[in-house]
Parts: C-alpha cells; structure tokens; sequence
C-alpha cells in the first residue's frame, strides 16, 4: 500500500476512536441497560411447594399395542413419542387383575398448607397408588380428589398441614416475550428448574382451554409442575410438548391457571365439573365465506347443524348462523364458542348474538349441562347404586343414539358409551365408543342393553361387546361384577 493512502486509513480510524470517546452522557444513559433475570430467588421461594409424583397402576386387560399397555401409549402421545399404527384406535379386551404394574412419574405444586396439590390429569390417570414426594424428602400417600381429562386438571390430596404454597397469579396479563421458569421432575430428576420466554399465548391444542407456548425445556416427568412468572406467581401448570422424537425440541405448552383454577375449585368441591351445553356442531369462519355473507368481519363460528331437541333448537339457532359474541364476549372462531359456551353454569340463560341473512339477531338460550360432565370423576360406580342397573354395574353410562350421531358414525344400531369405569374401563372401554351388540345380539337404546346384561349369567363367561371406535370394530369382553 502506498504511503499516503496508509496514512489516510490511520487518521480515519483514530477519528472514530476519539468520537467514541465523546459521545454525550446523556445519550449512553437514554438507552435502557437490558440484564438477564436471576431466578435463584424464585427457586427458594416457589421450589419447596413443588413435589415430586410417582404412581402405579395394576395393568389390566392385557397389551394394547406391540406389548405397550395403552396407558403407557398415552403418555407417548402426549410427549409426541412415535407410536405403532397397528391396531392403534381398537380397545383392548380382556381383564387380568393380576398383570403387571405400570409405573409414571410427574410433578405437582401445593395450593394449600392443609394439603391440596394440582397437577395434570394424565399424570394421575386411574392410578391405584399415589405417591407425593415433599422437598423435605418426606413421601405421602395421596387421594385422587378429582380428574377433568377435558382440561387435563387434577386435584390430589395428602395429609399433612402447614405445607408451603405457591402464590396464583393472572394468565390473563401474561405477555408475549417474557420471562418465565418451570420446575418439575424431568425423567425423574427431582427439583430441576429450566426457563425460557413465552412464545405465544391462546394456542389451539387443547380440548377447551387455550394453551400458553414457551420455549421453556419440558420433558416427561416436567408434566403437572408450575409454569411461573418473574414475580414468583404460578401462571400456567406444565402439560404438553411438541416434539417428534421424544425429546424436547423447544416448543412446550402450559393450561392457563385461570382456567385451571376453576376447574380445580370444582374438583375440590364436588369431584366434578360441570359445563354448559349449547347443541351446535360449529365450524370456522374463512374470509370467502364472511364476505359472501356480508360480515364486516371474518370472525364467528358457522353453525353447521342444530342438535334436535337441543338448547339451541329449542332457542332458536337454525343452521348457517354465525355466532359472533356470547353475553357479550366476541367469538372469534369455533374454539371460542365452544370453550365460552362450557363456562356457562347449566341452566343459566346466555345472550348469543348471531348474523343471519345480513343482520345481527340476539338470541337468549337457556344453556344444558354436558353430558359427559354428569358424573365424579373419582365416584365409584358401583357406591351407593341401589337400583338395579346393569350398565352401572359394569361402570358404564350409556346414551342413546340420535339419528345424526347414527349417520355420523355410519352404524345401524348401538348405543353410545358416555363414561366408563371399574371393570369397563379395565377392559378398555372409554368414552365415545359404540357398542353395537351383546352376546351377539344387537342393540339399538340403553334399556335393550340393559336387558341384554341382566339375562347374562354372572358366574360364567365374560360379555361379548362388539365395540366400535372411530372407524374400527373390536372384540371386548368384560367380567360383570359376581
């Protein structure tokens, strides 16, 4: 390089050193100082009200899958966990009590000092053993209070007073972006906390709640414990992840603990909860079709058929409505309706606000009660029933098949399992199965059902149901209580 030019780049560069060196206070101090949190105070403050849960279940019935107990296979599927396809939607049949003993893992966090602990529904399933691990390393045998699968919520209870609690917060006013950290039982691995940011909030992965996504690591074990904000507050209790081997691959779910809060004062409560029913199949809106109908907007639930004899026939709603708020509360796509339409108490009159031919119309509907909410979730079928009725014996709660339901399902006859438990639910039985024949006798309502069962001799073979689920029939047999 020549002389001149080197000198020229040296003068240059020491130019711009000696402006840097005087660049105004002022300036420097406008710009906000950006410091990772320190969550080492959050940990001593929220870890000692975060246990460690352990359960076993006798598994009964046989394998599902390959060997893999369909227990087993459901926590696979909530983790993302590639399953086999052979077979996977069929019920399992048989009931051997004295199979082998499945074992899980997860976490839970104390809401009160007298002993009530939340945590997800699937980590406690039908567990016949539940086992709380306290900080101090004391372990407690714990009572399933009550389990909602639809939210994923659980409420167990063990004695014991003066425990730590967490402190609730507001989901509501979490953002987008900020800070937050999880603790929880990873594999096992008790009290291991991980944090990250929330990446979005409302996401649609859920049955009824609007989920929380972070980037916080969760793995299995981390399932129940809390999701908790920079103020020590429990915003959200760790459900689910994304992942496609397993693992964790940055994507995780959190339940709103607003919802999960009411979910779980109801659990307390009664054992139960209850949701509202409205009688409508809804759809979401696309921007063709609001704007084929005018709508200001493309936002609503489309009505795509009204269940007969429903609270929203008997209210009103016809087919092709869009429903657009309820009392008040905008509706935004058919997730919206249903979840707004669950919160209300049955019985309760609602204000729909629907546009029908180009005008907005208000229909008032006194709202129905979920028939899958109708029964404890921890009640014993078989307690207290006095009256003779096979079905209950069985632990199930059936209901009869509407037209509709019929041709949805593309069967002639059967009757639909609303509930299952005790020796159906060990034979595999679950909720929206259709039983189509008894002892090779079809049956079309509950009280042919019931029939059916109560000429069965109880002390010889076991019931012979023809169950159909989703687009496949299986065998079931089932032992009827002696």
């Amino acid at each position: 390089m020549p002389q001149a030019p080197r000198r020229l780049v040296l003068a240059l560069v020491a130019g711009a050193l000696s402006l840097s060196l005087f660049v105004p206070v002022g300036s420097v101090s406008a710009q906000p100082r950006v410091e990772l949190p320190d969550f080492s105070e959050l940990v001593e403050r929220v870890g000692p009200a975060v246990v460690n849960i352990r359960v076993s279940e006798k598994v009964r019935g046989g394998v599902s899958i390959n060997g893999i107990p369909e227990e087993m296979l459901e926590q696979f599927r909530r983790f993302g966990v590639p399953v086999p396809n052979q077979r996977r939607g069929a019920p399992r049949g048989g009931d051997d009590d004295d199979g082998p003993m499945r074992k899980g893992v997860g976490s839970g966090f104390i809401l009160s000092s007298d002993g009530y602990v939340m945590t997800n529904a699937h980590v406690v399933g039908s567990a016949d053993e539940v086992i709380v691990t306290l900080t101090d390393k004391r372990e407690l045998k714990a009572k399933i209070i009550g389990s909602d699968q639809r939210s994923d919520v659980a409420v167990v209870k063990i004695e014991a007073t003066g425990l730590p609690v967490v402190k609730i917060g507001d989901s509501s006013k979490a953002k987008v972006g900020e800070w937050v950290m999880a603790i929880g039982s990873p594999f096992g691995l008790e009290n291991t906390v991980t944090a990250g940011i929330i990446s979005a909030k409302q996401r649609d992965t859920g049955d009824l709640l609007p989920l929380i996504q972070t980037d916080v690591a969760i793995n299995p074990g981390n399932s129940g414990g809390p999701l908790v904000n920079l103020k020590g507050e429990v915003i959200g209790i760790n459900s689910q992840i994304y992942s496609q081997s397993g693992g964790y691959m940055g994507i995780s779910f959190s339940i709103p603990i607003d919802e999960a809060m009411r979910v779980a004062d109801q659990l307390r409560a009664g054992g139960r909860v209850v949701r509202g029913f409205l009688g409508v199949l809804p759809d979401d809106l696309s921007k063709e079709v609001a704007e084929s109908l005018k709508l200001p907007k493309a936002a609503g639930a489309v009505v795509r058929q009204v269940t007969e004899g429903s609270p929203a026939d008997k209210g009103g709603v016809e087919g092709g409505d869009v429903i657009t708020k309820v009392d008040g509360k905008p509706v935004e796509k058919a997730a919206d309706l249903r979840r707004l339409i669950a919160a209300v108490k049955p019985g309760q009159k609602a204000t729909l606000q629907v546009w029908r031919r180009g005008a907005f119309k208000d229909l008032v509907i006194t709202i129905g009660e979920d028939e899958r909410s109708k029964r404890a979730t921890n009640a014993d079928p078989d307690a207290g029933d006095k009256s003779p009725n096979p079905a209950a014996t069985l632990g199930l709660r059936l209901g009869d098949l509407s037209d509709a339901q019929r041709k949805e399902a593309k069967v002639k006859a059967g009757v639909r399992v609303e509930s299952a438990s005790g020796v159906a639910a060990k034979a595999g039985l679950r909720e929206g199965d259709i039983i189509l024949s008894v002892d090779n006798v079809e049956v079309s309502t509950v009280k042919q059902f019931q029939a059916q069962v109560a000429k069965a001799d109880k002390g010889k073979a076991p019931l012979n149901l023809v169950v159909k689920r989703d687009d496949m029939v299986s065998f079931v047999l089932i032992k009827p209580s002696r």
